[in-house]
């Protein structure tokens, strides 16, 4: 067996119209395919990253909360690349979006932030 690449990412959502927002309109995502599932009162739409589908936004009724401060087990944030991280995090300033301090991976010499989603899962920006 060998595995090629990641296909996509879910994210399921307490509010579909301010996440669709968040995901198209603030990061710029471009979406794919849009769809309702009647049966489940539950939308899907797959977003592109950079001509890669690589995202699928989910909204279900009552979605449970799961835990994501402090360093809860499980998946800990969503990563994008950017080009450059000081124009980025300009934007998302313009979009009042918050941002943790720039910072610089020790490793690689590279700059990161993080902030949240309007369900509050971590997104890093990592420049490349």
């Amino acid at each position: 067996m060998k595995i090629k690449k990641i296909h996509h990412v879910a994210v399921i959502c307490s509010d579909y119209a301010k996440s669709k927002d968040f995901y198209v309109r603030i990061l710029g995502l471009t979406p794919l395919q849009e769809v309702y599932r009647e049966e489940r009162d539950s939308y899907k739409l797959d977003l592109e990253v950079n001509g890669q589908y690589q995202i699928e936004l989910f909204s279900f009724p009552n979605p449970p909360q799961r835990p994501s401060y402090p360093e809860a087990t499980g998946l800990r944030h969503l990563a994008f690349a950017v080009e450059d991280l000081d124009k980025a995090v300009q934007h998302l300033a313009s979009q009042k979006v918050e941002f943790e301090a720039i910072r610089l991976d020790a490793l690689t010499g590279k700059k990161f932030t993080f902030f949240a989603d309007p369900d509050g899962l971590p997104i890093e920006f990592y420049e490349y």
